[in-house]
């Protein structure tokens, strides 16, 4: 059986290994045309879309190549030119959030020095992001880019002791792990909490709940900032007023909690969202109970993502340069620069649009 659908591994990764495998053994020779398309559908039962992505990836590691509609051919693997180099790029997710764009700004770097790019999805789950490092040190990869999983700092450790072993560097970019001095390209995330945060409060509110997860190091800066704009404007923090959740992002988790931020008796004239698709979840939840945003509860989110149908007030994370730097980071380090580890820190900013309403303290219940 090609693909498993039982197994936590993805089905292109499967089917790419496939291949490759039918390649390295023989089956599929130098020069042969492997399977189409249509031919593959057949066998596996998977997506066009999912081929195309095991064998985008086999043209990447140079195994094989596509000619203009006569299909696709196995080629003699040559040694990686001194000059270019294959990166590794672990994201949570390609779908969504934030990371189609973080790989684009990695790919588009990429491009300019003509280097190759292995995008894999971890789903925020160890044993994928685990698996995905295995194929990469088999296949010898120069570097990697990694979002570290939604796990244990423990786990992430694993993973980044297995690279470091095999002289991978590695750049984390987003998200950071305690105590590892590593190359790491975030946003600062406390500035930009801070900011919107204050932004609430200079609007008039004073009860304002968050939610977001402690699981994430991003978004506990983001607490961070939350709590020290309080502080800063003489407000105590209220610990009834967060919302906290020490997992990965679940739908079900944040719509319950917005359902329990919206029905509560804790007077709450804002909501702060860890991030957009937390806050956009919190929004379906307000239309259901017949909330106006923001005329009964004011929101704001986090990363600025494309949402055309929500006029959401959130902080914008540069995520596009943020790709950028980790692979210019990565090819320094693959280049020589033995440097000690480097942080580099871009600017968020405050984007103001409907989605919070300027009130008086008097009308607020209390004061």
């Amino acid at each position: 059986m090609i693909i498993d659908r039982n197994s936590p591994i993805p089905n292109y990764f499967q089917l790419q290994n496939w291949i490759r495998e039918q390649i390295e053994q023989g089956v599929f020779k130098t020069g042969d045309k492997i399977p189409t398309e249509h031919e593959l559908v057949a066998i596996t039962g998977l997506a066009r879309a999912t081929i195309r992505q095991a064998v985008q990836n086999l043209v990447n590691m140079g195994l094989v190549v596509r000619k203009r509609r006569m299909g696709t051919f196995v080629i003699k693997k040559v040694p990686t030119a001194k000059n270019q180099s294959i990166i590794g790029l672990l994201l949570p997710d390609i779908r969504r959030g934030y990371a189609p764009i973080l790989a684009r700004g990695v790919q588009d770097e990429a491009a300019k020095s003509r280097h190759s790019v292995i995008l894999c999805d971890t789903d925020d789950l160890f044993v994928r992001a685990d698996f995905h490092v295995d194929r990469m040190i088999e296949n010898s990869v120069n570097g990697i880019i990694f979002v570290p999983t939604a796990v244990s700092n423990s786990q992430n450790r694993i993973i980044l002791d297995k690279l470091k072993q095999n002289n991978i560097p590695v750049v984390l970019v987003d998200r950071s792990i305690p105590y590892m001095e590593m190359d790491h390209v975030s946003s600062d995330n406390i500035k930009g909490a801070y900011e919107i945060t204050e932004y609430l409060i200079n609007k008039g509110h004073r009860r304002i709940a968050i939610t977001l997860s402690t699981l994430i190091s991003t978004e506990r800066d983001r607490l961070r900032g939350y709590k020290k704009a309080l502080l800063d404007n003489k407000i105590t923090v209220d610990e009834k007023l967060i919302f906290t959740q020490d997992g990965p992002f679940s739908e079900g988790r944040y719509e319950r909690i917005a359902r329990n931020i919206l029905t509560s008796n804790l007077n709450i004239s804002a909501v702060f969202a860890g991030h957009d698709r937390i806050a956009l979840l919190f929004l379906a939840q307000a239309q259901k109970l017949g909330i106006s945003i923001p005329k009964d509860i004011s929101l704001v989110g986090y990363d600025d993502q494309d949402f055309s149908t929500v006029s959401l007030t959130t902080v914008h994370q540069p995520i596009y340069e943020m790709g950028q730097d980790s692979m210019k980071l990565i090819m320094s380090r693959i280049n020589g620069d033995k440097s000690e580890a480097k942080k580099i820190v871009l600017k968020t900013s405050l984007v103001e649009r409907s989605s919070v309403n300027k009130i008086s303290i008097k009308t607020i219940k209390g004061k």
